[in-house]
């Protein structure tokens, strides 16, 4: 800007050099574009063929990712350390039984999703310390799994669901992964809400076929359990019903918890789109320009305006600009003010010799 390169602007890359050839009497503009050495990320110039949709498809619905392996991982550890442990007290934990590796099971899922229903109670100091300690590692574990799980099985249900939204247009891989991409957020919240119904659905009908319960009452176990109030005077109290809430207990209340975070990160999301709408409708004013312009040369160029608006967004803070305008001046050998091939290789090289 207002080096010695000053003539150069800071994004000489972007700017398209093609004269107006067609059209004489237009005004003579400078046109950003994409820098010809950039990664090509814009969805909507990606050429999609059969071949890639397949391998997109393959990418959202096959194996589980090492992380989510992981962290399946740590869960059957937890679950199996938790269950041997209290299988090993039984006789210190009063309560209904049923069958006794059924019931540590049971008393196992109980204690880590916090549900606490009263049904099963440690008596002993043995069975209370050990309680103790599998309830924290259980709620850490349990924030851990919830967001690696929902992550992955909304990857997976994302095209499925962009498709029965558009089922009656036509819609080709490049259109869904942008739609994707734009309402990311949004989609995860309506697959939320959807599994945690479905989840409702199932537990009232379970309660009242199989324990017996009134609808009414079935409901009710049901909302207290996915809230993790767990008053206790109603339960899973049958053999067949404590199966069936070892994997209807975790899956429920974890649901629950992710639902309304990803509400949370719809709700910031939605504040921050309706803050850069604001930033880039207002009228820009000569306070502005003089707050853009970085230089103090009198004039703000693309690069200071750019820099600006992104400020006001949010999206970068002076603390990530000094950041990168330090590492742009280590690598800035000859302090011309901007970076060549050369720069970068005496820059290397200096940093390896030191």
């Amino acid at each position: 800007m207002a080096s010695n390169g000053a003539n150069q602007p800071l994004l000489s890359g972007f700017i398209d050099s093609t004269p107006q050839t067609n059209n004489k009497d237009a005004p003579k503009r400078r046109r950003l574009r994409r820098c010809r050495s950039a990664p090509q990320t814009d969805v909507a110039a990606l050429d999609i063929n059969e071949k890639d949709s397949t391998h997109l498809s393959e990418s959202l619905f096959g194996k589980p990712r090492p992380n989510f392996k992981r962290v399946l991982a740590y869960l059957a550890a937890y679950l199996g350390g938790g269950s041997l442990s209290f299988y090993a007290v039984n006789s210190q934990i009063e309560g209904l039984k049923t069958n006794e590796i059924l019931d540590s099971i049971y008393f196992c899922i109980v204690t880590m999703t916090t549900v606490g229903y009263g049904d099963l109670v440690p008596n002993s100091v043995v069975s209370k310390l050990l309680s103790c300690a599998f309830v924290f590692t259980g709620m850490g574990l349990v924030g851990l799994f919830l967001s690696k799980a929902a992550d992955y099985l909304v990857d997976k249900q994302e095209i499925l669901l962009v498709k029965a939204l558009h089922r009656y247009q036509k819609v080709g891989p490049t259109d869904i992964l942008k739609e994707i991409e734009t309402n990311k957020v949004r989609y995860k919240c309506i697959i939320m809400l959807v599994l945690e119904l479905v989840l409702i659905l199932v537990g009232t009908i379970f309660l009242v076929v199989v324990e017996k319960m009134s609808f009414v009452d079935a409901f009710y176990c049901v909302c207290s359990t996915i809230t993790t109030l767990g008053y206790g005077d109603k339960s899973f109290s049958t053999t067949g019903g404590r199966a069936f809430g070892v994997v209807w207990i975790s899956s429920s209340t974890m649901t629950l918890a992710q639902f309304f975070l990803y509400v949370a990160e719809f709700n910031t999301e939605k504040r921050q789109k309706a803050l850069v709408n604001w930033v880039l409708t207002r009228k820009m004013t000569h306070i502005d320009l003089e707050a853009a312009d970085i230089d103090e040369d009198g004039v703000v160029s693309a690069a200071e305006f750019i820099i600006y608006k992104l400020k006001e967004m949010g999206k970068i803070s002076q603390e990530d600009i000094a950041l990168v305008m330090e590492e742009f001046q280590d690598l800035d050998f000859d302090q011309s003010g901007t970076l060549s091939p050369s720069d970068l290789f005496l820059a290397q090289d200096s940093q390896t010799k030191s």
